[in-house]
Formats: C-alpha cells, sequence, structure tokens
C-alpha cells in the first residue's frame, strides 16, 4: 500500500467587488460628512494654495478625491492578493505609509490654521474608513 501525500492547493483570495465598493463610497461619505461639519455647519474657510493662487476645495473634489484614493487602495490590495505572501499587512504598510505622506500636502498648501486642520481631518477621516474596512472585503 502507498500512501501519496498532495500538498493543498493554495487558496486564492480576491477582493469582492461589492464590500470594496461600500468600503470605498463609506470612505467618500467620511469625507463628505468631514466638509460638510466643517465648511458649511462651522463657517470653516478652507483655501488651499495651487499654482500660485488660493482656491476653496468644494464638496465635489472632497469627494472625489476620497474616491479616487479608495480605488487605489482597492487595486492595490488586489495586485497584492495574487503577488505577495501577506498581502493584507502589506497593504497596510504602504496605506499608512502613503497617508502620512499626504498629510504633506495640507501642512504645505494650506493657507491658514483653519485649513490645515480641516485637510488634515479629511485625510484622516478617510483613512479611518479605508484602512481597517477595505481588507475586509477581501474573500
Amino acid at each position: 500500500m502507498t500512501t501519496s501525500t498532495t500538498s493543498p492547493t493554495p487558496v486564492r483570495r480576491r477582493l469582492a467587488p461589492g464590500p470594496a465598493a461600500l468600503t470605498v463610497l463609506a470612505g467618500a461619505a467620511a469625507a463628505a460628512l468631514v466638509w460638510v461639519v466643517a465648511v458649511p455647519l462651522l463657517g470653516a474657510d478652507v483655501r488651499v494654495a495651487t499654482g500660485g493662487q488660493a482656491q476653496e476645495p468644494g464638496p465635489g473634489a472632497v469627494v472625489a478625491a476620497a474616491v479616487v484614493a479608495g480605488l487605489l487602495g482597492a487595486a492595490l490590495l488586489g495586485v497584492l492578493l495574487r503577488s505577495a505572501r501577506r498581502p493584507v499587512p502589506v497593504w497596510r504598510a504602504v496605506a499608512l505609509t502613503v497617508l502620512v505622506l499626504s498629510l504633506g500636502g495640507p501642512l504645505s498648501s494650506g493657507q491658514d490654521t483653519t485649513s490645515v486642520a480641516v485637510l488634515v481631518t479629511l485625510h484622516l477621516a478617510v483613512a479611518a474608513v479605508l484602512v481597517p474596512l477595505l481588507p475586509r472585503a477581501v474573500r
């Protein structure tokens, strides 16, 4: 009698599109909520220096930036699921590194303390949703 041992087939994990999309939308909603509270409700005058002139980011720009960040994060996680041995920890490390680097934008282009505070809060709000929840969309 011969005994054969076969190595188990590795489980191929993937990013479930529905939960990933909901997470990206939740990140955008978090950014929109911060903007609504800061600008219309509290009256913050958010100004960003771009190209030598000050601009006020509106809700559309805020939501669009959050969606782009979420989609890029989901795309990276999808690639890592196919290529990395431990994709979620690698993704989290990259996501947190990108968050820290992204804070350079508000810190350097915010026109005043209020602008910097609101912009940093926008970045942190989106990250607070995407970093813990996007990996939960892995199936």
